[in-house]
Parts: structure tokens; sequence; C-alpha cells
């Protein structure tokens, strides 16, 4: 009966420490990609834990016609799929300002808007300080500027340290 405890809480001491990971302490780089996601955003990452993360974006936008800046926070899970690869999902959410450039009068030149938000990604962390990632945040907008659901897809280059 001991021999059988024993066994048994190897295992799982072994499965735990296989499924267990190490989540940089902090990640600073880019997120380029384009939608109502403002195509570029400056992005930082902070560890909670082992697995938990929070991931801070400043995007913008400017044109001729518009002038535009997002402010997004994400709460992340992170697990382990093989070597340095891993997958994560997280939920946030985010503020807005945008300024048209319009020749109407009596329509405002500005708006500020909320926006929920969503992610799912893959990533993979090399044996340098460089962390690569492509995900998936969906968002979904509160204010007439961005009264709908917006997909994003972007890839992410950030330097771990």
């Amino acid at each position: 009966m001991k021999k059988t405890l024993l066994a048994l809480f190897a295992i799982v001491s072994i499965s735990f420490s296989m499924s267990a990971q190490r989540v940089a302490d902090n990640a600073l780089g880019v997120r380029i990609g384009d939608n109502d996601g403002f195509s570029t955003e400056l992005n930082y990452q902070r560890a909670l834990n082992e697995d938990n993360r929070l991931e801070f974006g400043l995007a913008w936008r400017s044109n001729d016609d518009i002038s535009a800046f997002k402010l997004t926070g994400l709460y992340q899970w992170v697990w382990l799929i093989d070597g340095g690869f891993n997958w994560y999902a997280g939920v946030g959410g985010g503020v807005g300002q945008v300024d048209f450039d319009d020749d109407f009068p009596g329509d405002p030149d500005s708006e500020t808007f909320l926006f929920a938000a969503g992610d799912i990604g893959i990533e993979y962390n090399f044996d340098i300080p460089l962390l690569l990632s492509l995900d998936f945040r969906p968002e979904f907008g509160f204010g007439d500027y961005r009264d709908d659901l917006d997909f994003d897809i972007a890839l992410g280059i950030r330097y771990q340290f």
C-alpha cells in the first residue's frame, strides 16, 4: 500500500512539474495587425505568477481624415504546449479617443469610446529574450464610432526581461 501511494504521489508531482512554466516577468514590444485594432500597438506584459499576466497596449492611427488612440488592458492565462510554445487566452477592455477631420457643421469632431475585448493566441519563447506571438482579439465597442464587433489578428514581437 505504501508503495502504491508513493508511486501515485510521484506521478502527480511529475505531472504538475511538467505543466509548470515560466512566464517572463516583463515583456515590451509591438503588436502589428490590421482592422480596427489601429494597426500598430506598443505593448507591455507583466507577469502576476507563472501562469498569469497582465497585458497593456497603446494603439494609434493617424491619416488625413482621422486621428485616434486606444488603451487596452487584458488579464491572460498562459498554458504550456511544448518546449517554448505556449497558448494563452484573456479578457479585458479599454478606452479610446478618435478625432475626425470632417467639414460638416454640427457634427462632433471627436468621440471617446469604450470596448470589451477577448484574446486568444499562441506564442514562442526563444532561448534569447525574444517572444513572438500570433493572436486573435475580438472587440465589442460601445459608442457611435465603435458600436459593433471588430476582429483583430496581430503578430507580436516583444523583448523579455
